[in-house]
């Protein structure tokens, strides 16, 4: 009898690297834990080392899995946040959260705009980069929230706040591109405002209709495996129909999530079901954002690219507090929720995709710097943000503390 040991192929580095890669995962959770450093940043970290432009160490058929790994991993991260728009908890706090929204989004964008006209960036890139500065990155906030597991009102907000930020992100994008249309001589207004109205609502119309029957189905058998291949299936059938008709997959799948929490009485199984399986395929997620890391790029961001950081910034940190304010919000959401909004990702690199496509005269110079301040954000946000929920959480304890 002969024994054959294969050698080495493709196949074979496949196994290797995504063993290497859960491994690497589990080991970024413990250090975070130790450290305070959030997983997300680690991840990001560990993938620049072993990026291209790193020590070269993934397989390029691996790299290539990317595109379709974040579209299941944000459907996913998209359907756990719409559990959190149950029509009670909305009737306490839905005036806090629309007014913290519309004035960080808003006031990010008014923001990014006047410091960058001012320093010289032409109107049309000033008015395109004020349109995709308020988009946040709903992964990257979901997962600091749960390596956390900081629970209460600051946590609960932000998660609120970050799963209607994006479609409200959307709309001021539509418009600053319209906007910008309109200055460079270009402008088709009613081709962009209907090209956004589509996309919300057909986001919110493939959510409503694949969520009311997931509602009534998912969770009636047994629980375990059964309850996890409906809820999955549901969840991509309606990214996946989203796409199809030009709507948003992480829109759909917050609609999705908010009606399945609302219609359904059962309805913790099915979210439970998505966090189990969602952990795995987020640690693929961030490691492969930091793939894209290009020391170049980062080394690029210059003069425009840090003003770009230090407005958006501001605009997020003074928006939400002002909004916090205006709402008459505890003094722990006005004085934190605009430090947790900072992680920016891979939907502001897709509008930039857009922006790019529709103004290429200009594609270089909105990429070249959307890339570079992404990567900023993307290791240092989700930093900011869990220092922000700690220490907001020690404040709360010691407060409690004090009046007892």
């Amino acid at each position: 009898m002969e024994f054959v040991i294969a050698t080495a192929g493709p196949s074979t580095e496949v196994l290797l690297i995504l063993g290497a890669l859960f491994l690497v995962g589990l080991f970024a959770n413990e250090l975070g834990k130790k450290t305070h450093i959030p997983r997300v940043t680690l991840l990001l970290v560990v993938g620049a080392a072993a990026s291209p432009y790193g020590l070269n160490i993934v397989p390029q058929e691996i790299q290539g899995w990317f595109p379709y790994i974040s579209q299941i991993a944000l459907c996913m991260v998209g359907f756990l946040l719409g559990e959190q728009f149950v029509y009670r908890t909305l009737l306490r706090s839905g005036r806090v959260i629309w007014l913290i929204t519309i004035f960080e989004s808003l006031g990010t964008s008014l923001l990014v705009f006047i410091v960058l006209y001012l320093i010289g960036v032409p109107s049309v890139i000033a008015i395109l980069l004020a349109g995709i500065a308020p988009a946040t990155a709903p992964a990257a906030t979901l997962d600091v929230i749960k390596e956390s597991k900081l629970k209460g009102l600051l946590p609960n907000t932000l998660l609120r706040v970050v799963a209607i930020d994006d479609a409200f992100g959307i709309i001021i994008f539509a418009l600053c591109l319209a906007l910008a249309g309109i200055v460079h001589g270009s402008a088709d207004l009613l081709n962009d405002l209907s090209l956004a109205a589509w996309e919300v609502l057909s986001s919110i119309l493939i959510g409503c209709i694949i969520g009311w029957p997931m509602a009534k189905l998912t969770g009636r058998l047994s629980p375990g495996e059964p309850t996890l291949i409906e809820a999955l299936g549901f969840v991509l059938l309606g990214g996946g129909l989203a796409q199809l008709i030009g709507g948003s997959y992480l829109l759909s799948s917050i609609v999705l999530g908010a009606v399945v929490a609302n219609v359904a009485t059962h309805h913790k199984r099915p979210f439970h079901a998505i966090e189990g399986i969602s952990s795995p395929l987020l640690i693929i997620f961030f490691l492969m954002a930091g793939f894209q890391f290009n020391v170049e790029e980062f080394s690029s961001i210059g003069f425009v690219g840090g003003a770009y950081i230090v407005a958006r910034s501001v605009g997020l940190i003074v928006g939400g507090y002002c909004g916090a304010r205006l709402a008459s919000a505890p003094k722990v959401v006005q004085n934190h929720i605009g430090w947790c909004l900072l992680p920016q990702a891979g939907i502001a690199l897709g509008l930039a995709l857009m922006a790019a496509d529709r103004y290429p005269e200009y594609a270089t110079s909105i990429i070249s710097l959307l890339v570079s301040t992404t990567i900023a954000f993307e290791l240092f946000g989700p930093l900011v943000t869990k220092l922000t929920l700690l220490r907001a959480d020690r404040l709360q304890r010691t407060e409690k503390s004090k009046n007892k």
